[in-house]
Parts: structure tokens; C-alpha cells; sequence
């Protein structure tokens, strides 16, 4: 079985001069980078709280070294835009918001919560579809949440169960965090206006007909 504690792997160098030698030991690592040590640190950290979170669904996933080695080189390269702190910190987001082991998508949302605010997607899910009307004016934990609601359509999020709804809305969210994390920013929803006058409220008999109106245009 596979030890969370295994580091990570450096590709063998040639041998040198002694010193660089000594040099490499002190460091427990050939690499010269001190920020991709750090990196490397605190992804070692991470995999220990992930084990001692998640040790059954860890322990599947992880069931020998070579796995995990593997696992460690695809987290370091897929999570190189985060600082330690951020990676650290992802980690901890997971072990508190989810029962199930972070993939690297959950983990590249995680480590992007801290600085650009992106909820997890349950939660964005929540939010959107318990959000008040009118959407637009709500304000939102993060612009992505309103965009992915959107995308996915209100009328829909409301009238489908959860089993239903949250696939297709976590795949719009999916898609959108993916562009924040690119660097894209997102335009802050529109905001409907109130008119300074508005008109004289329709009578039942006149509602019934909108609504007669709707359901036919809807072919409900």
C-alpha cells in the first residue's frame, strides 16, 4: 500500500562534484527551485490530510507507490499557477465542503476560491437555485454562479429535481470556472431598474389572459 508520505520524485541528474552532491541532500530534493521545493512541501502535506480525510476512498485510489508518484507529478504540474498557502488551503476547502477525495478539477476550484472567490459547485448550485427573483439583482457570492444559472436555465433549475438539475448546472459552472481561472472576467449581471412610474396593475380579467397568453406561447 502506498504511503502519503512518499515524495515526490525528481528525474535522476548526473552525477557532479561533490558539493552540488552535499548540496542536494540538504535539500532532500535535485531541484535548484526553492518555490517548486515549496511546492512539492506542500503537496506532501496535502496528500497526508487527504489520507487521514478520505483514507478508505484514498487508499483505492492511491494502492501503490507508483500510483501515487504518478498522482503527484499530474497535481504539481496541474496546480503550478497556486501558491503552497493556496494548495494547502484547497485541500482544507475539500476536507470541509466534500464526503469524497478531490479530483484535480475540485482541487484547481478549491485553490482558486481564495483569490477569485468561485464557490464549490453544490453550492453554487444552491445558491443559484435558491436566489430570489429577480435573478439579475441578487447579489452573488460570485458573478459565475449568475452565469452558470443562466446558462443553464432558471425555468429549468426550478421545475427539475436536484438528481436532474445539478449536472447540467455543474457543467455550465465547470465550463465558466474553467475561463475565470484563465484569466477571463466576467461581467457582473445587469441589474433590472425599477420604473420611476409604473403603470396601472392589471385586473384579474386581464392577468388570466397573460397568463392564457403564456401557457399557449409555452404550449403548456
Amino acid at each position: 500500500m502506498a504511503s502519503s508520505n512518499t515524495p515526490i520524485p525528481t528525474t535522476n541528474a548526473p552525477a557532479t562534484d561533490q558539493s552540488s552532491t552535499s548540496s542536494r541532500t540538504q535539500t532532500g530534493s535535485g531541484d535548484a527551485n526553492p518555490q517548486l521545493n515549496e511546492r512539492k512541501r506542500a503537496l506532501n502535506e496535502v496528500f497526508g490530510l487527504l489520507k487521514l480525510s478520505y483514507h478508505n476512498q484514498f487508499n483505492a485510489a492511491f494502492p501503490d507507490t507508483e500510483t501515487l508518484h504518478l498522482a503527484k507529478r499530474l497535481w504539481l504540474e496541474s496546480l503550478e499557477a497556486f501558491t503552497p498557502e493556496q494548495i494547502v488551503a484547497g485541500a482544507k476547502r475539500a476536507i470541509k465542503q466534500s464526503e469524497y477525495l478531490p479530483t484535480v478539477h475540485k482541487m484547481l476550484q478549491l485553490c482558486a476560491a481564495g483569490d477569485n472567490g468561485l464557490p464549490e459547485a453544490r453550492a453554487a448550485y444552491r445558491e443559484a437555485c435558491n436566489a430570489p427573483s429577480p435573478k439579475a439583482n441578487y447579489h452573488w457570492s460570485h458573478p459565475a454562479v449568475y452565469h452558470a444559472g443562466r446558462e443553464a436555465n432558471w425555468f429549468f433549475l426550478a421545475n427539475n429535481s436536484e438528481s436532474v438539475a445539478y449536472p447540467v448546472f455543474a457543467e455550465h459552472y465547470r465550463k465558466i470556472c474553467a475561463r475565470v481561472l484563465e484569466g477571463e472576467k466576467l461581467p457582473a449581471p445587469e441589474q433590472l431598474r425599477l420604473e420611476d412610474n409604473p403603470g396601472k396593475p392589471l385586473s384579474k380579467e386581464q392577468n388570466a389572459e397573460k397568463l392564457a397568453a403564456l401557457r399557449a406561447e409555452l404550449d403548456l
